[in-house]
């Protein structure tokens, strides 16, 4: 599904990723880590088109993203959900109308809407919130509304960046159990994320990073000290049955 084929991009001087090789398949759950400036960032935005790659290529569902044209990036972005820490709603939207929003831009027909929405808001366990506005919710609540409008249109792949980031320990496990849950669903998850309990606990597929280097790749890998800029916090008691 995505496969990095010697992948480099600098910044002037400054190393963005350099020489990145790596697939990820469709179904898999996928941590990316590595300390602050190691080139998280740079590797999700290539992906999506955000900057362009200075040498190799980047296939995505049978496509060169970095062969793409100016008119088809639009289209090749909402082939993706995206999460990112601050939520990004529009707080003059209900949360249903949020939800709603990401199919309208896509023209889904409004009888489409009027019953996905509801399905989704299920998923979310945001049903009886329909009616709301974002700043009636808690942060974890509109970081579920976030994920349900990444997903509503039924994307292959979810990018999250730092969906815990913003959210106190067993707010944080909520969410990652619901990541896991859209997963198991079928849709490809790849989280960026500091934190080291979240990834030490849910067993997955580990991408390291360091200075623009893939300095590690192991399935049911761990968040190793070396690669972290953060001080561990203290693991939520009761945290995992995910």
């Amino acid at each position: 599904m995505i496969e990095y084929k010697n992948v480099s991009k600098k910044y002037g001087k400054n190393i963005g990723v350099e020489d990145i090789s790596l697939r990820i398949d469709g179904g898999e759950f996928v941590f990316l880590v590595g300390p602050s400036g190691a080139g998280k960032s740079t590797f999700v935005k290539l992906l999506l088109k955000m900057v362009d790659a200075d040498r190799g290529s980047i296939m995505y569902n049978g496509y060169d993203v970095t062969k793409l044209r100016p008119r088809t990036i639009p289209g090749h972005r909402r082939s993706m959900g995206i999460v990112f820490q601050d939520f990004s709603l529009l707080p003059k939207k209900t949360v249903f109308e949020n939800i709603a929003f990401a199919m309208e831009i896509v023209q889904k027909p409004r009888n489409t809407i009027m019953k996905q929405v509801p399905m989704m808001l299920d998923i979310v366990g945001l049903r009886e919130e329909a009616k709301k506005y974002p700043q009636e919710l808690s942060i974890g609540e509109q970081q579920r509304v976030a994920i349900a409008r990444s997903i509503i249109n039924n994307p292959g792949v979810l990018i999250a960046d730092e969906p815990t980031g913003n959210l106190d320990p067993d707010t944080g496990w909520e969410i990652m159990r619901l990541l896991e849950q859209i997963n198991r669903r079928g849709t490809t998850v790849l989280m960026v994320t500091h934190s080291r309990e979240i990834v030490n606990a849910m067993n997955k597929r580990v991408i390291a990073i360091r200075d623009g280097r893939l300095v590690r790749d192991e399935r049911g890998g761990l968040y190793h000290p070396e690669y972290d800029d953060e001080p561990e916090q203290p693991k939520p008691e009761g945290a995992l049955p995910l």
